[in-house]
């Protein structure tokens, strides 16, 4: 009765409105409630029998609290009755109230609490599981288990709120702790889906892997720190793939060196992707001689590996290589067929990143026959270049107009003869579309009247003529175009190989030569890819992106900076960048990007504030676009230098283009190398302007990244 009293007096606003009004409880010795008013109210009596008071609480206090908490047992009954019936409003709301009275509940409840919060597929709820960890973590650091912070973690991935996760995830990485690599697989796999998730999983990663060198090299007490494996980074690694974070996927693919993990085949299908969007031609070439002497099973697999390697040679403009690709994607399966199954290939092999000479340079290991079935990567990739049909791989109709269009820019329209007559007799069959009458009516198309009549002549010579189709065609067109000493110089040739049985004006063609005389065959029908788009359009629109195409010798020369920046001789490097400026080639992201990884190897940070000026420069001049990914090294570097003019510099540029910024990473950095910098020095106490300049932008860091 007497609650239900006080309750109702709280209530109403004739009691609660008069600020003269003090509420006191007392307790007494029976734990009998009386509600005691103030001298100056005259309003109400109390009972008669008033226990002595052990202590007071203000009403203010009381207003902010649901009157069942006043017991701790009551709270903790009503909040473990909440939690029974899913009420995560009420539960919410009596834990706080029993926090606020009595500090954390035992340990197990609020595991349990934590648990059935995750369970929800709530955001709200989500998010306030995590701040409650955090609040935990902060004042109780060892009151919540691993197993229900990967709980969270999981919940929090799948809900797609990765920097909640992440920022767990670094916590439990602060403690030595980490999932279990299933349940770090299963985060990983719902944070790589979007380009946010992607940017902050890859620097978890090199979190990880990190904590992950410390512990084996005996500078960590962590105890269980599981081996990480390939599964892992496939899944980051195919994510800066689709998001286009080249720098980031090289860096993840040294991490794999330095932390012993094995490559699989999907990896190298992978890091061959990363390296053609970096253009490393080099690099890439050397997984060749480990890959084509695999079984007939693997072909399909690695056409993807083959794609990338041949878009190598054409941004090189090596026309020779890419031919000799083409036609030796196939020839290793005649000397290893199927039955070669049986030979043990589960030996690692190393490949050198960067020169094989370096003494301490990093190696990969790679196991090209390892396949996994229950592999989460979609197989697949882009067909451009290289196709797969009838357990073949075969050049599609795009990688034949950049040969032929090679071939024509060089002056080796004999060469070219010369490779599809080696590619016909690769791929013969006795059914589908010929080859030669394909290229003839694409010349032709294109104006080339020469270039197809020297393939004829070509054929010709090497005892393989072309059927009476494809010299008909050249001949109609001499004829349209009124080019009448040309056409008469082709109807000798036609009357010397048999092709017309009369003299007259009127051109017949001989019923004694059949249609598919001198006609080629690849081994895929009419409505493969091959055909689709026609070789002509083809043509056309591969003549157009090369006028807009990166000069091969950017791609040289940024291949011989990697090559020097690799090695630390970044005097050789630098070199090759002024050359560049002399011949006012303009430099890439990558030539700017290779040269920051060298210097930042050496910790030369002063340099690459000097590069930073170039590249500013360059970018306003809109000749060059910088990736979030090469931001955020940048970012990184300025930061460990001690330059926050430049680091705020980067941090407009990126906000400018929205771009992402993971602030708890910068900020754990700052903490980690200048945790006292300027601690207690204020502005109007600088020694110089310099030093007051920097003072503004170390202040400015700190506001941006939420230090106190």
């Amino acid at each position: 009765m007497t609650v239900n009293m006080m309750r109702k007096i709280l209530v109403n606003r004739c009691f609660t409105s008069c600020n003269s009004l003090r509420f006191l409880v007392g307790f007494g010795s029976h734990d009998y409630r009386r509600l005691f008013p103030s001298k100056d109210f005259g309003g109400f009596q109390g009972s008669g029998i008033i226990g002595r008071p052990r202590f007071f609480c203000a009403v203010s206090c009381l207003e902010r609290l649901s009157w069942e908490g006043s017991s701790n047992a009551v709270l903790l009954t009503k909040l473990e009755n909440a939690l029974k019936g899913l009420k995560l409003d009420e539960a919410w709301e009596t834990f706080n109230d029993f926090k606020r009275l009595y500090g954390f509940p035992s340990h197990l409840l609020v595991s349990r609490f934590i648990t059935q919060l995750s369970y929800s597929s709530s955001p709200h709820w989500l998010q306030k599981a995590c701040d409650l960890v955090l609040i935990v973590l902060k004042e109780k650091p060892y009151h919540l288990q691993p197993g229900i912070l990967a709980k969270l973690v999981l919940s929090l991935a799948r809900a797609q709120l990765p920097i909640p996760s992440s920022m767990i995830l670094r916590l439990m990485l602060e403690k030595e702790i980490l999932p279990a690599m299933h349940v770090l697989q299963l985060v990983f796999l719902h944070m790589v889906k979007t380009e946010v998730g992607t940017c902050i999983v890859s620097n978890l990663l090199v979190q990880i892997c990190e904590y992950h060198n410390r512990f084996y090299s005996g500078k960590s007490h962590c105890t269980n720190l599981l081996k990480l494996d390939t599964m892992i980074f496939n899944l980051v690694l195919d994510a800066c793939v689709r998001f286009e974070l080249s720098l980031k996927g090289q860096q993840i693919i040294e991490l794999m060196s330095q932390t012993g993990v094995v490559a699989d085949a999907d990896s190298i299908n992978i890091i061959a992707q990363i390296h053609e969007m970096n253009g490393l031609r080099d690099e890439l070439k050397k997984f060749t001689d480990y890959i084509a002497p695999l079984p007939l099973p693997f072909v399909s697999h690695y056409r993807q590996f083959y794609e990338c390697l041949l878009s190598l040679h054409f941004m090189f403009d090596d026309i020779d290589a890419a031919a000799e690709l083409v036609l030796n994607m196939n020839r290793s399966l005649e000397s290893h067929p199927i039955e070669d199954l049986g030979k043990d290939y589960s030996k690692p092999r190393f490949v050198a990143i960067g020169s094989q000479n370096l003494r301490n340079g990093l190696k990969i290991q790679i196991a090209p026959e390892l396949l996994h079935k229950d592999s989460a990567l979609k197989a697949g990739g882009k067909s451009d270049l290289v196709i797969y049909r009838d357990k073949k791989l075969l050049p599609s109709n795009r990688a034949l107009s950049k040969l032929i269009n090679g071939y024509k820019k060089h002056g080796k329209i004999n060469e070219l003869s010369k490779f599809l007559l080696h590619l016909k007799r690769e791929l013969c069959s006795s059914s589908g579309s010929s080859l030669f009458s394909d290229v003839i009516d694409a010349c032709i198309s294109l104006g080339w009247m020469e270039i197809a009549h020297d393939i004829l002549d070509d054929m010709e010579f090497y005892g393989d003529p072309l059927g009476s189709n494809s010299y008909m065609a050249l001949l109609m067109a001499y004829r349209e175009r009124n080019m009448s000493r040309e056409g008469n110089v082709l109807l000798k040739q036609m009357r010397k190989a048999g092709l017309i049985v009369n003299l007259s004006d009127k051109i017949v063609i001989s019923k004694n030569v059949p249609e598919n005389v001198g006609r080629s065959s690849l081994c895929i029908n009419e409505s493969s890819f091959i055909f689709q788009p026609s070789l002509s359009e083809s043509l056309v629109r591969e003549i157009s992106e090369a006028e807009k195409a990166i000069s091969p010798i950017v791609f040289e020369l940024n291949t011989s900076i990697y090559f020097f920046s690799k090695a630390k001789m970044m005097g050789d490097a630098l070199k090759i960048y002024r050359r560049m400026q002399e011949m006012k080639i303009k430099p890439t992201e990558h030539t700017f990007a290779y040269l920051v990884c060298g210097y930042s190897s050496l910790e030369m940070y002063r340099d690459i504030t000097i590069l930073w000026g170039d590249m500013k420069r360059t970018m306003e001049n809109r000749n060059l676009f910088v990736s979030s990914d090469f931001y955020e090294f940048l970012l990184l570097n300025f930061l460990r230098g001690g330059y926050f003019e430049r680091v705020m510099e980067v941090i407009g540029y990126m906000k400018k283009y929205n771009m992402y910024i993971e602030k708890s990473m910068f900020k754990n950095e700052y903490l980690k190398i200048h945790k006292n910098l300027y601690r207690s020095l204020k502005a109007s106490k600088a020694r110089t302007e310099a030093q007051g300049k920097r003072l503004e932008h170390v202040q400015a860091f700190k506001k941006w990244s939420g230090i106190n």
